[in-house]
């Protein structure tokens, strides 16, 4: 469970998340993030959120996003909102590391949903892109279709191919929340 004040990283995508206010800490209005990303870092691929806000602000270094198709490069005092339902991508394309400031309203599953993502990328559970295997990720994506989904294919499209993935991924062993290794054991049989 994430608290106030808790890092992690993201050794494949490059990025470094410190908690500056959690879900329980707001209600479940809103998570504040404060986000490193190291030079060519990125977040793991375009996604949108169906029914979540973010806004970004840059503290330092360049940020370029992609935001329903259109590229925009922010930099230092640059805000930048994603509105639910925008698909989005960002990376950071200086020489040097770049931060911002990101709120996620409302909270809903975030997260619980990062908190797996950079753990399975930190136990070398992912593609190079950070994703990690299809049966695994089907899991992962049914459990948080309200919090995050693709750009395309359309939405009922990928549920039908979640309600087909997803519990084959469970008779493999595979959970939605990743606990660092304590779904393993089930994998060895």
């Amino acid at each position: 469970m994430i608290r106030k004040g808790d890092v992690i990283e993201n050794p494949v995508t490059g990025e470094r998340l410190r908690f500056l206010e959690t879900s329980s800490e707001t209600n479940g209005e809103s998570v504040l993030v404060e986000v490193a990303v190291q030079a060519n870092g990125f977040v793991a691929a375009a996604h949108l959120h169906p029914n979540q806000t973010e806004r970004f602000e840059i503290e330092s270094g360049v940020v370029a996003f992609k935001l329903d198709g259109k590229e925009l490069v922010a930099r230092v005092g640059d805000t930048v909102i994603v509105p639910a339902g925008i698909s989005h991508k960002f990376w950071n394309p200086g020489d040097t590391e770049a931060t911002f400031v990101v709120e996620v309203k409302p909270a809903l599953q975030f997260e619980r949903l990062i908190e797996t993502m950079f753990g399975l990328a930190a136990d070398g559970k992912t593609n190079r892109k950070g994703m990690p295997n299809p049966l695994r990720l089907a899991v992962i994506a049914n459990a948080h279709f309200e919090d995050v989904r693709l750009p395309f294919p359309p939405a009922w499209v990928q549920k039908a191919g979640l309600a087909m993935g997803a519990p084959l991924g469970r008779l493999l062993g595979y959970e939605a929340q990743y606990d660092g290794g304590a779904d393993e054991a089930a994998l060895a049989l």
